[in-house]
Parts: C-alpha cells; structure tokens; sequence
C-alpha cells in the first residue's frame, strides 16, 4: 500500500507560481509512474502531468505544458510538480497518484493510489 501526502497549495494571484510536493511512504516508489491531477468545482478530475518511473519521459496535459514542470526524487521519496505562471483557470484541488506499470499514464482510472489533495487557488 502506498501512501501519498500533497502540500504546497495555497492562494496565489494570477501569474504567480506555486510548487507542489507529494511524499511517499512507500521506498519503492520508484516503480511506480506518478501523476497529478486536479478538480476543479462541478468538474471532473482530470490529468496535469506525469512522469515515469525513472524519470526519463514526461507528460503533459496542453493546459499547462510549457508551465508546469513534474519532477522527483526516488532517493527521497519525493514528487513535485513546479507550476508557473498560474491562470485562475488552475483553481482546483491538486492531487497525486501512483500507477503500476502498464496503461495509458493520462487515465485517472489506471491509477492505484492517490493522495487526499491539496486546494490551489489562483486569484485574478
């Protein structure tokens, strides 16, 4: 079972940036591929980023590509997801996951774990 903990959200004005940060419990994180999603009110959740398991290949959803920027750190446990030049449109909640291997990294329905989020708001 792995265990998932954002931090790092808050309110921030347009244009502003925020970093996210997800830790893990699990050591073995690293055989897991991670993403962020978010939801945003009346909406569903949908896919940010992700990146696989040793970091070698990085995806994006149009939205925030040349933005957002997900990394990680198997040594610590640690994913981030650096967000820059933030839209009001990004207000949501932010969450992690981690997916075993296989499946298309974009489906929120290929993920096994997912951490409880945390809220960013973006003022205009």
């Amino acid at each position: 079972q792995v265990q998932l903990v954002e931090s790092g959200g808050g309110l921030v004005q347009a244009g502003g940036s925020l970093r996210l940060s997800c830790a893990a419990s699990e050591r073995t994180i690293s055989s897991y591929t991670i993403g962020w999603f978010r939801q945003a009110p009346g909406n569903e959740r949908e896919f940010v980023a992700a990146i696989t398991r040793n970091g070698g290949a990085t995806f994006y959803a149009d939205s925030v590509k040349g933005r957002f920027t997900i990394s990680r750190d198997n040594a610590k446990n640690m994913l981030s997801l650096q967000m820059n030049s933030l839209k009001s449109e990004d207000t949501a909640v932010y969450y992690c996951a981690a997916k075993e291997p296989g499946g298309v990294v974009r489906m929120r329905e290929n993920y096994n774990y997912w951490g409880q989020g945390t809220q960013v708001t973006v003022s205009s």
